[in-house]
């Protein structure tokens, strides 16, 4: 499994499930519905370009819905329309090519989409694409949900750009309102943050504003580190990004009866997030494991859950919200294989 997505605007539970195929020819899209309990029943299934790996829902709040996949293996960007009851339709398909590899070959060897994200005022998707070291940036068609590809966002040769988020600083979005993007590069370890705005012929603009390693301004990543997720905490407050095969920490196995049961652990970097857009660096935290692929924080803020793709568990960790630190760890489940996402239902 590689992502999961759920529409917050849809009256009916449903969890969207991307399969990325690496065995087979193809990937999957999956629908479930959501029990009180949290019991899963398949609704729906369908056979999807190679490599899905990340999701969004998009379109109207009260009407039609659609959801975009990202497909890294596939070079690609596909949509499907999703109906109230859980079941969906493919809508479209629009494949990207290089014609040459990029600066890191061995991964930019051609288009890697690896995220869907929606802007803040719902009207724009973005895709970094890995591979060609763009962010796409996509419209779509209000009647139909169709996307239509717009002026990309260009990022550093060869920085391999993964992962992205928008934040407000006054919470609103639309207008005149305040926007910047953070987007993390996984080739180059970095997350650079880019004022945003919505010029009046279309599409979007944005202004670099801030550039630093995810380990700090002034710190160095081990070699190897390679950055996934990144999220802004609900409070608005902190920006939290997960490090890779960075093995920063020794931490006593999560779940183990044994004190002397000891293993490396990667990390999750906190930054404080300031109004210009720019950040502080506030910890270098362990993430209980090894490959911190995603993770979720919970509406409070208070807790975060880290799936560890490698280690095959996730980890739930206090954290303080007035800080922003990452504590304790408070849970752990274990034996799940490789763990890609891990999202909280509240």
């Amino acid at each position: 499994m590689a992502h999961t997505s759920s529409d917050p605007y849809q009256p009916h539970g449903y969890l969207y499930c991307q399969d990325e195929g690496l065995t087979v020819a193809n990937g999957s899209l999956s629908s479930f519905s959501v029990a009180e309990d949290g019991e899963l029943t398949l609704v729906d299934k369908a056979a999807t370009i190679t490599g899905p790996v990340n999701s969004v829902i998009y379109g109207n709040r009260t009407g039609l819905r659609s959801i975009a996949l990202a497909h890294y293996a596939g070079s690609a960007v596909s949509s499907w329309t999703l109906s109230p009851n859980g079941t969906f339709s493919f809508l479209q398909s629009e494949f990207f090519t290089l014609a040459q590899p990029g600066p890191v070959p061995s991964r930019q060897d051609a288009p890697h989409p690896h995220e869907t994200i929606l802007d803040p005022t719902g009207q724009f998707i973005l895709v970094p694409d890995l591979g060609a070291d763009l962010v796409r940036i996509f419209g779509f068609d209000a009647t139909t949900e169709r996307l239509t590809e717009l002026t990309p966002l260009k990022v550093v040769p060869g920085s391999g750009p993964r992962h992205g988020a928008f934040w407000t600083p006054d919470g609103v979005s639309g207008g005149n309102s305040t926007t910047f993007l953070y987007i993390v590069t996984e080739l180059g370890q970095t997350v650079t943050s880019y004022a945003v705005s919505y010029p009046a012929a279309g599409g979007l603009a944005f202004e670099e504003v801030y550039t630093s390693k995810t380990y700090g301004a002034n710190r160095t990543e081990p070699a190897g580190t390679a950055p996934a997720e990144v999220a802004i905490s609900p409070d608005n407050r902190f920006l939290v990004i997960s490090n890779r095969n960075d093995s920063a920490f020794s931490i006593q196995s999560p779940g183990a009866d044994n004190s002397s049961s000891v293993e490396l652990s990667d990390s999750l970097s906190t930054f404080q997030l300031n109004q210009d857009g720019t950040l502080t660096f506030r910890q270098l935290a362990p993430a209980g494991g090894s490959y911190p692929r995603q993770f979720s924080l919970n509406k409070v803020g208070d807790l975060v859950a880290v799936g560890l793709q490698y280690s095959g568990r996730v980890v739930i960790f206090k954290r303080d919200v007035e800080s922003g630190l990452v504590g304790d760890s408070v849970g752990v489940v274990q034996g799940l294989g490789n763990v890609t996402c891990v999202v909280w239902d509240e």
